[in-house]
């Protein structure tokens, strides 16, 4: 079967256009075909294909120039051909260049799979002698709607809906159908396409806006077959607006969890957003984070590999019992005890599940691992499933994670790893409980992804930007990351500090080498649970904030990747640059101002004196890395004073030199509130605070953008999951151009604005293309927000609300309701609240004390994340009177 390929598309010269082809939608068979111009517009290639190999082809155009690709189409819609014509037919093919369109967010599985799933289906043979096949794209049809074709003559309805061409949706939003050219009454033929309701015997139409189509068609022969790729369907539809909740796993609740919430509770926290008229579930990272076994790692953002799921989401309800029956009353017994605390018990709970997962292990574990099913997992996941595996085996043997420790298997050879997946191996055996858990929680997790999408509810996952120097990935991977940087953020209303993370940098310079490859198969993971996902700290992809492993806080790092001053850049904003810049300053009159009485020790035990009044740190204090060891374990007041000074010494510097350029500097962040600045002379600090104004929001926008380019594309486009983004923090303008251009949805936060001149923000203001919410488990909950500074809720109160008098407190749920409402109201597309945020709105169902709500607090790196609902979801499922408010808010602001 012959095809011809045309597409117009205007290339600049020296480039070419290519075709990538994709038979069956087989990526593994990718085969590609230059084409060939006359104008340098339109451009075109003829190819065979076998249709009995064969019933379509996927395929998407790219530009190349000398031989590389500089561009390609928007790959998440491509286009697609069916082949349903005779093999002896001749296809002659229209197609259009396709860019990342502004409702791409319609094409992703949270519409297409969720929100406004439809059956695909493909078309089916025909025997025309001439054959003309219309192609075209309608995002904003709804479930239940159908595309059709209407137009003049017997062959297209004569203008009635009662005899449509009806079109069948063989791909995510595009629709074809097949007319048989001869009985057409003329070559010129005018159409226009309607959405039908699929169940209605009598049609309700809704017609595309716009003019008339026409088509023109040349001399057809028998055997030919025209396909028309028209521009998308565009009908008077108000955009969608939807309302969801926010809620971790381990904070579900229900009268059978094992004390922290579970894949099984995740079902029916599904079964309550469905039944509130909310469209969305949003949950933080679900990904394995046990390093120490202890309540540490209740912190989800620190997980030891990118893919493996947490055992404490195990929902035992959904394996067999044991056989030992005097062991099975002992864990009933256990899950009630722990199921009935106010908060998690980390240690406990992850202990006793992993006690029945290895008894249940022991009892099924053999013949589940012969299934097809477990074959196939295996199978799937083995590049990442054996050294999950491998690594939690040695971690366990040794007694650490921390894998430049062990004494042995530093690094992960092939000749283990071979071993390890070979049944018969007696390693094999040793790490096989490793398989068989992970099993489990792929099957439980999938099974609730699947339970949400039969639902209509969008499941929204968590990307952190980060991993553990102590996981898996830094273990078989190292040449992806930095591990002598630390990852963080700058300064902000969380932490005066700045927040150290812990984890290692990206070596984006690798990681582009292969594509990418690495975040693809992350993403590509993700979206087998997942229709939705939230790109944490999103700024990560266009800079980190860097610091040095012998740094504790984030004052001392500075954005990687960065262009970095030199001493004349410096200079010519009127400072004159001193080496002693870099230094800390420390004068005797700093240490009397940040020691008091403790001065004179502080000189004599911790300093060396260089000149006049003039100090420097001795040599074992010269780092927060020194100084915390030194400390350790010193709990008196005067040694945590004697620590902290020490700590904000080191940081008193006013640059930074670069980490790959020593000539190279930075101003360092915040620094106009430390010693070093105050000593400047006026006419200094004005020059100063013009270099670093211009430094961090003018200087690195143009590169910063280019960066993010280089890496962003790649990854929202490995799958289909709609994109948000947390893009919260000292935002520059390069951000929004990203993710503008990128069609990724913002965060917007009222409390928050990312107005500089507003104290808060307007939500009506807020772009579509993002997500609206009142606060996040980084923040306090709304209740907490409230009381934590009367100041702020007052002028909120009057200035926002447009209330008189004082605001009251604590806050009442009437005036919850308000913001509820107000927030439910603004044109952001997704308006996602807290589960705490939803409860606030009833006094008589919220938790009595606003501070047990909390999740996290930023500026503790050590927070215990332990938050539990208060209540069962049985309970919430009973709470009529709350429920039906919650349906009425969303239902009058058009969410439904």
């Amino acid at each position: 079967m012959k095809v011809k390929f045309f597409i117009d598309y205007q290339t600049n010269y020296g480039e070419e256009i290519m075709l990538n082809i994709k038979p069956q939608g087989d990526a593994s068979q990718l085969m590609h075909q230059a084409l060939t111009t006359v104008n340098g517009k339109t451009w075109f290639c003829e190819m065979n294909f076998a249709v009995k190999d064969c019933d379509f082809i996927d395929y998407y155009y790219s530009v190349n120039r000398e031989g590389n690709e500089v561009r390609h189409e928007w790959l998440v819609a491509q286009h697609r051909l069916e082949l349903v014509a005779p093999r002896d037919s001749r296809y002659t093919v229209y197609d259009h260049w396709t860019d990342i369109p502004e409702d791409s967010y319609l094409y992703s599985s949270a519409f297409t799979d969720c929100v406004a799933s439809r059956p695909l289906q493909m078309s089916k043979k025909v025997e025309y002698e001439q054959t003309v096949r219309i192609k075209v794209r309608a995002p904003q049809l709804r479930k239940g709607e159908r595309l059709a074709i209407v137009g003049e003559g017997a062959a297209l309805g004569n203008w009635s809906v009662i005899n449509p061409v009806n079109m069948v949706e063989h791909s995510h939003n595009e629709w074809v159908a097949s007319i048989d050219a001869s009985q057409l009454d003329t070559r010129l033929f005018t159409f226009k396409f309607v959405s039908l309701d699929t169940e209605d015997s009598e049609p309700y139409p809704l017609w595309e806006e716009g003019e008339n189509r026409t088509i023109v068609l040349p001399d057809m022969k028998k055997g030919d077959v025209l396909v028309y790729e028209l521009d998308p369907a565009y009908f008077a539809l108000h955009p969608y607006k939807l309302a969801g909740t926010v809620v971790p796993i381990f904070s579900l609740k229900t009268e059978g969890s094992f004390g922290v919430g579970d894949f099984g509770d995740l079902k029916s926290m599904v079964d309550w957003v469905a039944s509130t008229h909310q469209r969305a579930l949003q949950v933080l990272p679900i990904n394995d984070t046990t390093i120490s076994k202890t309540w540490v790692d209740s912190y989800p953002y620190n997980s030891i590999s990118i893919y493996a799921l947490h055992p404490q989401y195990t929902d035992l309800r959904q394996l067999p019992q044991l056989k030992d029956k005097k062991r099975q009353k002992h864990f009933e017994k256990l899950q009630k005890e722990l199921n009935d605390l106010p908060q998690i018990d980390y240690e406990r709970v992850n202990a006793a599940k992993h006690e029945y997962l290895h008894e249940i292990f022991a009892q099924e574990g053999a013949e589940m691992m012969k299934s097809e099913a477990f074959k196939e997992f295996f199978k799937n996941n083995e590049h990442w499933l054996v050294p999950y595996a491998a690594f939690c085996h040695y971690r366990d043997l040794y007694g650490t994670a921390t894998f430049s420790e062990w004494p042995e298997h530093r690094s992960f050879d092939d000749k283990t790893r071979a071993a390890m997946a070979n049944p018969r191996t007696k390693i094999y055996k040793e790490v096989a409980y490793w398989y068989f858990v992970q099993f489990i929680l792929d099957q439980q997790m999938r099974g609730a992804h699947e339970y949400a999408r039969s639902k209509g509810v969008i499941l929204k996952g968590d990307i952190p930007i980060g991993i553990s120097p102590d996981g898996v990935e830094a273990w078989v991977e190292p040449k992806y990351f930095n591990l002598n940087g630390q990852a963080g953020a700058p300064p902000d209303a969380f932490s005066a500090n700045g927040q150290n993370w812990g984890f290692p940098t990206y070596n984006w310079d690798e990681m582009l080498k292969d594509g990418c490859s690495w975040w693809v198969k992350r993403f590509t993971k993700m979206a087998e649970y997942f229709d939705a996902y939230r790109i944490d700290h999103v700024l990560g992809f266009l800079r980190i904030w860097e610091i040095p492993i012998e740094a504790v806080y984030g004052l001392l790092g500075q954005f990687s990747p960065s262009q970095g001053m030199s001493r004349e850049e410096i200079e010519s904003y009127g400072l004159h640059f001193q080496d002693y810049f870099t230094e800390p300053f420390i004068a005797h009159w700093v240490v009397n101002r940040i020691f008091g009485h403790l001065a004179d020790k502080v000189r004599a035990e911790y300093l060396d004196h260089l000149h006049n009044d003039i100090y420097r740190l001795k040599e074992e204090y010269n780092t927060q890395r020194k100084i915390e060891a030194a400390f350790r374990g010193k709990d008196s007041d005067d040694d945590k004073w004697i620590r902290d000074g020490l700590m904000a010494l080191v940081s008193d510097v006013l640059f930074l030199r670069d980490r790959k350029n020593p000539n190279l500097f930075h101003p360092r962040i915040a620094v106009q509130h430390d010693f070093i600045y105050e000593a400047l002379y006026d006419s200094d600090k004005a020059a100063f605070n013009r270099l670093y104004n211009d430094y961090f929001y003018r200087r690195n926008n143009e590169f910063w953008y280019h960066e993010a380019m280089k890496k962003l594309p790649k990854l929202v486009q490995a799958t289909r999951m709609l994109v948000c983004a947390e893009d919260l923090g000292m935002v520059p303008d390069c951000v929004a151009w990203v993710m503008n251009e990128l069609r990724i949805l913002s965060l917007e936060i009222q409390s928050m604005p990312k107005d500089d001149k507003l104290r808060f923000g307007n939500l009506y203001a807020n772009p579509y293309r993002s997500v609206s919410t009142i606060s996040t488990h980084d923040m306090p909950t709304l209740r907490q927000w409230w009381d934590e500074d009367w100041d702020t809720t007052q002028a909120y109160f009057n200035e926002v609300l447009h209330r008189e008098g004082p605001a009251p407190h604590p806050l009442p749920d009437w005036l919850a309701a308000d913001i509820v409402r107000n927030h439910l109201n603004c044109p952001s597309m997704l308006c996602l609240l807290s589960l705490q945020d939803w409860l606030s709105i009833d006094e008589g169902l919220r938790l009595p004390d606003a501070n047990a709500e909390r999740i996290n607090i930023p500026a503790n790196p050590r927070h215990y994340w332990r938050y539990r609902m208060h209540m069962t979801i049985e309970q919430l499922m009973k709470s009529a009177d709350f429920n039906n408010k919650v349906k009425i808010f969303i239902t009058q602001s058009g969410r439904k």
